[in-house]
């Protein structure tokens, strides 16, 4: 078990589950909107998601003086020289794959990107939107295979669902900046809770999670909005016992892994 446990944090540091869990959401809300998404669209949206997540930890750890305060950043500072050929690498790949996705996909992907590297331009100046940013590029680009080729038309588009999914990528990564909020403020680097304080993004979060809740009443897609609501049990879980998730950060690894229960809504 402990070996285990040792490989999945590894993965974990590489953010692979990151990865994982973005295709689980991609192939959720394919299953919403009645589309298939082909391989190279799910090979090309994870090669994003790992470029844009491992980019964006290796800008952290360069501008950290000295050795990083979290396992994370001490990984990518260690590995820095590695990790930047292999993001290289990973960019040029998906820009080969592209060719072969569907055209509509591919157009959304291109703006999408385009956003994605203003963002990394900008991101120093933009630290209190860092965390919504994020949530809302994450939940864009799970959609893009989905929505770009859907027959269903955006009126009838379970809105409410989106705001639902939305809402827990962005409870999700509030609640890692919490727990990593000392260690932040160590390497004297800015995030919304070092720049709103602890107390106000606590009550932010409780209110994230009676919203998320409360939205599952006025979606139409029940199964759809459980499968989110245990989601984000499980991230409430995480809130409510703080000392025992914070031991070798096991609110990232539980957290990270939280859209793994997406696919129980594409289950027969």
């Amino acid at each position: 078990m402990e070996r285990l446990i040792r490989i999945y944090r590894f993965f974990n540091l590489l953010s692979i589950d990151v990865v994982l869990g973005a295709l689980c959401s991609a192939v959720f809300f394919a299953r919403i909107f009645n589309v298939t998404i082909y391989t190279q669209g799910l090979l090309s949206l994870g090669l994003t998601v790992w470029v844009v997540y491992t980019t964006d930890h290796l800008l952290d750890a360069r501008k950290v003086i000295g050795s990083a305060s979290t396992e994370r950043h001490q990984f990518h500072q260690r590995h820095y020289r590695i990790l930047v050929p292999c993001v290289i690498v990973a960019v040029l790949l998906d820009a080969l794959i592209v060719f072969f996705i569907r055209r509509p996909v591919l157009e959304g992907g291109v703006v999408l990107i385009a956003v994605v590297g203003i963002y990394l331009l900008v991101q120093q100046y933009t630290r209190i939107f860092k965390e919504i940013f994020i949530a809302w590029m994450y939940t864009i680009g799970v959609l893009l295979p989905s929505i770009m080729v859907t027959r269903v038309p955006y009126y009838t588009w379970p809105w409410v669902l989106l705001l639902q999914f939305f809402l827990l990528a962005l409870t999700n990564l509030l609640l890692f900046s919490w727990f990593d909020h000392e260690f932040d403020a160590r390497d004297k680097r800015s995030s919304f809770v070092t720049i709103v304080g602890l107390d106000r993004t606590r009550i932010i979060i409780r209110v994230l999670f009676i919203i998320t809740a409360l939205l599952t009443f006025f979606s139409h897609e029940l199964k759809a909005s459980f499968c989110l609501l245990a989601a984000n049990s499980v991230l409430l879980g995480i809130f409510l016992r703080p000392e025992f998730f914070r031991k070798a950060d096991r609110f990232r690894l539980l957290g990270d892994a939280v859209f793994f229960v997406l696919l129980f809504y594409t289950l027969p």
